[in-house]
Order: C-alpha cells, then sequence, then structure tokens
C-alpha cells in the first residue's frame, strides 16, 4: 500500500511555513506523496474554515517540489473545466520535468455553482469540457508538433506523461476512468466503494490489458493497530494508495500521525 497525506492548502495552515515543515517532516519520514486541492473562488457565505484563502495547486506543488527530493507530489483533485488547455497542459509538463517526473496528476470536474459562476462557465458542460482537456493533455504528451486553433506549435518540454487519476463518482468517473486515465480516485466508505472498485478493475483489465490503480481517502489513524487494520481493509476493497488526512493547526500536530505512517510503511 502506498500511503501520502494531504496537506491543507486552505486558511491560516496554509502559511509557506507550516507547509514546507509538514512537507519535510513527511519526506523524511519515508511518505510516499503529498497532495493538495483545488479551490478558485470561495463564496463569503461558504468560507467557514479557510476565510476564502485557497492557494493555487499547480503554483503550490512546484514550490513543494523545489523545497523537497523524493516525495511525490499530487493534485486531489484538479478541476480541469477551470483552466484553458494549452496554458494548463505547460503547467503539468513543466511541474512534471522540474520536479524529476514526481507529479501524480489527479483531475476532476467541479461541482461547486459559485466557482463555474465566477469563471463565467456553463456548470453543465463541465463534463464535456473535461473530456476535451483530458484528450488535449494525451496529445500533448505523445506528439511533439500539436495544433491548436489551427495553428501547430511544439510541444516542449515533453516529460513522460504523469499518471492521471480521475476523481468522482461511478459510473461517469469510472468510465472517464477506463477512456483517459490511469486510475479512479473516489471518496466514500470503503465497503461501499469495493464492488464498483472490483468492476472498474476488472474492466480496466479487459478493456485496456492492465490493471487500474485506485486512490482513495483515509482518516489518520490514531495508533499503529488502527492503522493496519485500516490498510488491511482498504487493500482487501482493491485500494492501492490511501491519502491520509487529518485537522491540525500546526506542522507539529502531524509528527505523531508520521511516527505512525512511517511504520506501516516498513
Amino acid at each position: 500500500m502506498k500511503i501520502g497525506i494531504n496537506i491543507r492548502v486552505m486558511g491560516p495552515q496554509s502559511s509557506r511555513e507550516i507547509i514546507r515543515e509538514v512537507l519535510i517532516n513527511a519526506e523524511q519520514a519515508g511518505i510516499e506523496s503529498a497532495w493538495v486541492v483545488d479551490h478558485i473562488a470561495i463564496p463569503p457565505d461558504d468560507a467557514e474554515g479557510s476565510d476564502g484563502r485557497y492557494l493555487d495547486p499547480l503554483t503550490t506543488l512546484a514550490w513543494m517540489a523545489g523545497q523537497t527530493q523524493t516525495i511525490k507530489i499530487g493534485t486531489s483533485v484538479l478541476i480541469l473545466p477551470y483552466r484553458p488547455k494549452l496554458p494548463t497542459a505547460k503547467a503539468i509538463a513543466t511541474l512534471q520535468e522540474l520536479s524529476a517526473g514526481r507529479l501524480l496528476l489527479g483531475i476532476g470536474v467541479g461541482w461547486m455553482g459559485a466557482e463555474f459562476r465566477a469563471l463565467g462557465i456553463d456548470r453543465r458542460q463541465r463534463g464535456k469540457m473535461t473530456d476535451s482537456m483530458l484528450s488535449f493533455l494525451h496529445d500533448c504528451f505523445s506528439n511533439e508538433v500539436m495544433i491548436a486553433n489551427e495553428q501547430p506549435f511544439l510541444f516542449k518540454p515533453q516529460p513522460v506523461r504523469p499518471p492521471i487519476y480521475i476523481g468522482g463518482d461511478a459510473p461517469h468517473a469510472i468510465e472517464r476512468a477506463l477512456s483517459y486515465g490511469d486510475g479512479w480516485l473516489p471518496m466514500g466508505k470503503v465497503s461501499k466503494l469495493a464492488a464498483q472498485i472490483a468492476d472498474y478493475k476488472s474492466r480496466s483489465l479487459e478493456e485496456r490489458e492492465q490493471v487500474g490503480e485506485v486512490v482513495t481517502f483515509m482518516e489518520a489513524p490514531s495508533d499503529l493497530a488502527q492503522g493496519e487494520a485500516r490498510l488491511a481493509e482498504y487493500a482487501a476493497a482493491g485500494i492501492d494508495r490511501v491519502i491520509v488526512g487529518q485537522k491540525y493547526t500546526s506542522a507539529k500536530q502531524w509528527l505523531p500521525t508520521l511516527d505512525i505512517l512511517s511504520q506501516l510503511t516498513q
């Protein structure tokens, strides 16, 4: 089981000092990956807990890559319809190259109506826009010469494409993961996901001749025994990687959890 952690990029915990300390401690503990979420325009009446403060995920990951050497960095998830195709593909490729291939690209279609309104985007088109963006990303990482708006151009840098994990609920997210992704990133209780995970893995093997990876979220365990039990439950359900999250106001509050997770990875 691969174990990552969720680093808050919202609210007072998103200071550069706290992010860096959590990140460095996680890398030293042997944690496999660190993930961030994506919000772009929180309305005043929905800002409890964050005060509307959210860091841009790709910019934050670029900074995180510069602070570290080995830990992987991921989005859980990057909302593709919020962003233009070509500049986003360029940012993703740049981040993948400068991080030495450490990017794990979780993507989603989005859900918050206020953010779509702030961007002037029709929320009803988010699925179609996501698929178009995913197709464009695949083309960028496999073709040296691209064409956009009838204009040929060179897509460089062109590192190895980062793995793409499709966030969201079945059945739409599973269909999208089978078409465009390397894995599925669902949310929810493991007991309710198990049958869907089995279906996704069976179909990915049949349709793509490789078993897709499943990534999901896990609450931080309070002790080693609880951690072992939870990981066993997740593994039995077919989950390959977990993103561990917890509430915290300082980086030091992560230390007991990181110690447990470090032991679980040995």
